[in-house]
């Protein structure tokens, strides 16, 4: 049978196939293992294999390493496919050297010359393949050897405008890695007035790269600003029908209309009579055209409308001199207070918060002030019910009669905390049922009340089905009457409550299959509503009793947190102007661990923080000495796998090295036996972590939260492997934003691989500006050598039989120790399962004893380990022993285990 040929790649269809067929882990690798040996028979044996070949067994390599394998060859043969003339062969060629080539490998000056040859051909397809492949990459080298090509290709007149398109975004990539890519003089004029371009696409991705250049050299490109004003003018005196190709939803270029708003607001007001003149027609009449009525019913309509709106009141306060444009815009922001969607309320009471510093603002702001108060009013109501329940169907009462009189001003907060408080309670679930069954059969019933009836009815509907008066089939009815009435959101909760009925009853399976059928459904233009109805129609199709039940079994009880509504008045803690910031900065600064300073610094929080209690249930505390703490505002979701709270690591060696702020709390220890939570914490920064590994192979997100109201300046965090560590383990950082803005959050990813078994933790240094007082914090990357064990499940007989074969002295390692904590059985297992080995229960013939197993996958080699634990109750200590098949690793996990207990 002849080869196929084209993109379809049989191959490849075929052995993605047998990967989804296979039954098992180890049938998945040794599946795997066949192809990698066919595939490396067929670049070594068959010279004469052509470029579909090449490509087809190129992609196959590709796919073998995205579930997780290593791949040590099929580089060469990704290089030659660059040199092809099909764009499928190079852009398999171009992807597989984006993913898998290192920039130290040998092969970089090859693939370097194959990406100048594409860079100069004459077609534009070729051009931007390798522009993509550089910007995937990014990395200095990439910046070094294409600084001068791709300005060049940037500002030619021959450029086509895709080409524009991607060198301008591709150069923006290289600018973050290394700014002095970019020159000036000439380039600098040129660079500014591709905002003149024809093509909007051109002039969208110059919009975001002369942004990033003006925030490091304002000066240099105050040129841009009347271009900008200008493009803007254009823009918002077009018709949709003029920008046909760039109109979303009836708004004409929506992202460039934010982009230039923003560009803007890096410069004073213009000083040209002329340009301001026409900027402020431009606001004008961007705000004109927020009150006209809606050119269409989508959400999408309204919120692209929204964003230009919002950029251009930004402005507005930034500028802060024409009172006419700031007293239309405090009328816009008051309008939204009262708008029915909480995110908009929200934006509209944040951006007001600005405006009211504005001078010639202030009447303007007070008229709102009663829409602003009586929405807290919502808020202290639902606090205090909570804080003073007695009775929580009391509590279920209040709250539901809150969203039934003051639905618009009840944010989720309240609701979720109501669902969170009903699911965790047995005793007041079935009549949490009953009383929002009665609720919802109110002729108007408010959206929020919607919400909270579809999750308790979908969860516990079954405890009233009883009473004919709320039958399966009447609570269906009931909800689907509300579900043509409600935001896409709403209706997505109730499909779920639906085939939640499907389980609870089947007696009305055919009606809620009815309506997931239905074209309002299944060809609904919400992606999000026809995947659910999709998936939730052959769900009740195809599935037994059994495993639908199993599927849609009753929500486990939530995780017993702080309430999420009196978590509020946390969040209005009271923040120190800049100058003041400025001033504790460079006191802390000047005086280190001085305790008067410290009692200073929480003295100036709790009078700040009483002065802030805007709903007046501040409660003083017990003691100055008990630091605030803010941990999980900005980092919640990662959370405390042990569930205590943070306690200060006073003799760790990563202690901030210029700096020591009161409340600094450092946990590397124990991220030995967890993978995500807060790594590090102070009155500035809250550090988080959120980490997963396969095999050899990991990846770290780091999140960088910024708590104060100054913006962190000069912003680098740098990972570095200690030189005794190095060839052991490598890491790769990847950039992130040299600004953090006060109350914002950042994410950066670090890609790690286990090459060989290591000891000491790769260091991370992470240096920042605040208040004009340069700080330093010297930490450790939560990555040790324990993160890399695939836990191993086997029998008693396996186990003694090869703890038995690993005598040799070398290979043990045996810690005898005194514990100072409680030897509780669930804390042990916890923590010898957060260190990532498989718990073998019932082996041992001591039943007090625990036993592990588990395998070290690093690039050369898999290192087995078997690890026995003897508590000794009566006098408070353990016999840690670890045997490993490589003689230095017992010793490295054995010192790791010891410091958790």
């Amino acid at each position: 049978m002849p080869a196929v040929r084209g993109d379809g790649m049989r191959g490849l269809a075929v052995f993605i196939s047998d990967i989804r067929n296979c039954k098992s882990k180890e049938a998945e690798i040794k599946r795997i293992n066949k192809e990698l040996a066919n595939i490396r028979s067929k670049f070594k044996g068959d010279k004469t294999l052509d470029g579909y070949q090449k490509k087809k067994y190129v992609c196959k390599l590709l796919f073998i390493f995205l579930l997780g394998h290593d791949i040590d060859f099929g580089h060469m043969e990704a290089v030659n496919l660059l040199s092809s003339n099909k764009y499928t062969e190079k852009q398999i060629g171009y992807l597989f050297i984006s993913v898998l080539v290192n920039t130290n490998s040998d092969l970089i000056k090859l693939i370097v010359q194959s990406i100048k040859n594409d860079l100069s051909s004459r077609n534009p397809v070729h051009v931007n393949l390798a522009l993509q492949c550089i910007a995937n990459i990014g990395s200095k080298e990439m910046a070094d050897a294409f600084g001068n090509d791709i300005p060049k290709l940037l500002v030619s007149g021959e450029t086509m405008d895709v080409v524009k398109q991607s060198a301008a975004l591709c150069l923006l990539r290289l600018f973050r890695t290394t700014q002095e890519i970019i020159p000036g003089g000439e380039w600098t004029s040129r660079i500014i007035h591709l905002l003149n371009d024809q093509h909007m696409g051109v002039v969208t991705a110059a919009c975001s790269l002369i942004e990033a250049l003006v925030k490091k050299n304002p000066d240099e490109y105050k040129g841009c600003v009347s271009l900008a004003v200008s493009r803007l003018s254009r823009i918002v005196t077009a018709s949709y029908t003029d920008l046909q190709d760039y109109t979303y939803y009836f708004v004409p270029a929506p992202w460039l209309s934010v982009k230039l708003l923003r560009l803007l607001q890096h410069y004073p007001p213009p000083e040209d009579p002329g340009v301001r003149g026409r900027l402020n027609e431009c606001l004008d009449t961007i705000l004109n055209k927020a009150q006209e009525p809606p050119k269409s019913k989508k959400v999408q309509h309204s919120n692209a409308k929204n964003a230009v709106l919002f950029e251009a009141i930004s402005i507005i306060i930034h500028s802060d001199s024409e009172p006419n444009l700031l007293v239309r815009a405090c009328n816009q922001l008051g309008q939204f207070l009262s708008h029915r969607e909480t995110n908009l309320r929200y934006l509209a009471l944040e951006t007001m918060c600005l405006l009211a510093t504005s001078e010639f603002s202030h009447e303007a702001v007070k008229k709102h002030q009663e829409t602003v108060i009586n929405a807290l009013k919502v808020l202290k109501v639902a606090i205090l019910a909570e804080k003073y329940a007695q009775d929580y169907t009391w509590y279920v009462d209040v709250i539901l009669n809150l969203i039934r009189i003051a639905g618009d001003y009840v944010s989720e907060e309240v609701w979720y905390r109501v669902i969170q408080i009903v699911v965790n309670r047995e005793d007041v679930q079935g009549y949490a049922a009953k009383t929002v069954f009665e609720a919802l059969q109110a002729p108007a019933c408010h959206e929020n009340m919607v919400k909270v009836g579809g999750y308790i009815l979908g969860e516990f509907g079954n405890l009233i089905a009883g009473d004919t008066r709320s039958a399966p089939a009447v609570q269906f009815q009931l909800l689907h009457s509300k579900y043509h009435l409600c935001s896409a959101g709403t209706r997505a909760l109730l499909l779920t409550t639906y085939i939640k009925f499907i389980n609870l009853f089947p007696e009305i399976k055919a009606q809620i299959q009815d309506v997931l059928k239905s074209n309002s459904n299944l060809r609904s233009s919400d992606a999000e509503l026809q995947q659910r109805a999709s998936e939730y129609l052959h769900l009740s199709i195809t599935t037994t009793t059994d495993v639908l039940a199993t599927v849609l079994e009753e929500m486990p009880p939530f995780t017993e947190k702080e309430s999420s509504i009196l978590a509020v008045l946390k969040k209005k803690s009271g923040r120190m102007s800049a100058q003041e910031a400025q001033r504790e900065a460079r006191v802390q600064a000047r005086e280190g661990n001085n305790v008067a300073v410290a009692e200073k610094s929480q003295t100036a929080q709790l009078n700040n923080s009483t002065s802030a209690d805007l709903l007046g249930l501040s409660t003083p505390p017990a003691t100055l000495n008990s630091t605030q703490s803010n941990t999980g505002v900005l980092v919640d979701v990662l959370g405390d796998l042990y569930g205590g709270s943070a306690t200060s690591n006073q003799n760790g060696t990563s202690t901030p090295t210029s700096m020591s702020m009161s409340g600094a709390t450092d946990n590397i220890k124990k991220f030995v036996c967890k993978n995500n939570g807060v790594l590090y914490e102070n009155d500035i920064i809250q550090i988080g972590i959120k980490s997963e590994f396969r095999l050899n192979l990991g990846r770290i997100g780091v999140f960088y939260g910024n708590k104060t109201s100054m913006p962190l300046q000069g912003f680098n965090p740098t990972v570095s492997v200690r030189p005794s560590q190095q060839g052991k383990v490598t890491v790769q950082v990847k950039p992130v934003e040299p600004s953090i803005d006060a109350g914002a959050q950042v994410q950066q990813l670090v890609n790690c691989e286990c090459i060989e078994d290591f000891t000491d933790l790769p260091d991370m240094i992470v240096s920042f500006t605040y208040g004009n007082v340069p700080q330093r914090l010297a930490l450790h990357l939560p990555l040790s050598c324990n993160k890399f064990f695939e836990p191993t499940d086997m029998n008693g007989e396996s186990f003694f039989a090869r703890w038995k074969n690993l005598s040799a002295p070398a290979q043990e390692a045996q810690k005898i120790f005194k514990t100072a904590s409680v030897m509780e059985n669930a804390s042990i297992k916890t923590k010898l399962l957060g260190f990532g080995m498989q718990l073998l229960e019932g082996i041992d013939p001591n039943p007090e004893n625990y036993v592990c197993a588990a395998i070290i996958h690093t690039r050369t080699q898999q290192i087995g380990c078997l690890l026995r634990l003897e508590p000794n109750r009566q006098a408070q200590m353990y016999r840690l022993t670890i045997r490993a098949s490589k003689e230095s690793t017992a010793s490295i996990m054995a010192e790791l285990l010891v410091e958790q207990f």
